[in-house]
């Protein structure tokens, strides 16, 4: 089978239509192939002269074909994170990034991350709102937004949790999850830890934290879950997994017992809880 695939001044010819294999040629600035690798599912790869643009234009109709004519159910590019102009043709030919393979090539004998961009036949085009920005999203940073809550005694104590995953002392709430607000978050953390979850009152700080241990960078948000007697303890249940035990600490008593972060930003919000803070990895800015 050949057919000749036209955009404006662009023409593609399938001049190879096999099996496993269909090779798209754009003249003689280079090729475009989409090579079988399970039933319904191919790679695309292209070797091309003229520039990104180019290869865009040439990538998307070689897709589109593939998914018409030839009977494919979904396209992947795969590309190494470090060569930014093929990532942008992937992406702007309508290749959603879904994620790194790491160490999956060996190049010159150095192992090489692999970025995936993935193309269903059904998803949305890249030329239409819901297809770009859904492209956007697929590409742009996302960061981990941690919500956690500020519980004061009668006495200016700040209430903490005994975990079970490591030595410091932390502070009730957790990560927010996808499409939750970070105020429902929270109150969702402190109910399944505590067994009840206490008003918020309002933002105490925002925070910045750095990269640490393995974990990436991430905004927490801290909320004041207000001033309560002492004997609140007695109504709240640490779930005996993940939150071993809970008590009242002095903010003049925190130093070692958690974490380098919370021994610095702790003592500033409980002597001002009526300021909101806006903090870079536990420092006012």
């Amino acid at each position: 089978m050949t057919a000749e695939l036209t955009d404006g001044d662009l023409t593609l010819q399938l001049t190879q239509n096999g099996e496993d294999l269909a090779v798209f040629t754009v003249g003689a600035l280079g090729t475009v192939e989409v090579r079988r690798t399970t039933a319904g599912v191919g790679v695309v790869v292209w070797a091309l002269e003229g520039g990104p643009e180019l290869a865009q234009r040439a990538v998307r109709l070689a897709s589109a074909y593939a998914f018409g004519e030839l009977g494919f159910d979904r396209l992947q590019i795969e590309v190494d994170p470090e060569l930014h102009s093929s990532a942008r043709v992937a992406i702007r030919s309508g290749f959603r990034r879904e994620g790194v393979l790491r160490g999956a090539a060996l190049l010159d004998g150095e192992r090489r991350d692999v970025a995936v961009y993935g193309m269903r036949s059904d998803d949305p085009r890249p030329d239409s709102l819901l297809g770009w920005t859904t492209l956007m999203d697929s590409a742009l940073p996302k960061k981990r937004v941690i919500a956690h809550v500020v519980v004061r005694d009668t006495s200016g104590r700040v209430l903490l949790c005994q975990v079970s995953y490591k030595q410091d002392r932390e502070l009730p709430g957790g990560v927010v999850e996808p499409d939750e607000d970070p105020a429902t978050g929270a109150s969702r953390e402190m109910e399944e830890e505590l067994g009840l979850a206490l008003p918020l009152l309002g933002v105490l700080a925002i925070d910045w934290l750095p990269r640490w241990e393995g974990w990436g960078d991430a905004i927490e948000i801290l909320y004041d879950g207000g001033v309560h007697d002492p004997s609140i303890l007695q109504t709240l249940q640490p779930d005996g997994r993940e939150i071993l035990a809970i008590d009242w600490h002095s903010p003049d008593a925190l130093e070692g017992l958690v974490s380098p972060l919370n021994a610095r930003r702790l003592p500033l919000l409980l002597a001002k809880p009526g300021q909101l803070h806006n903090l870079s990895n536990g420092t006012p800015i």
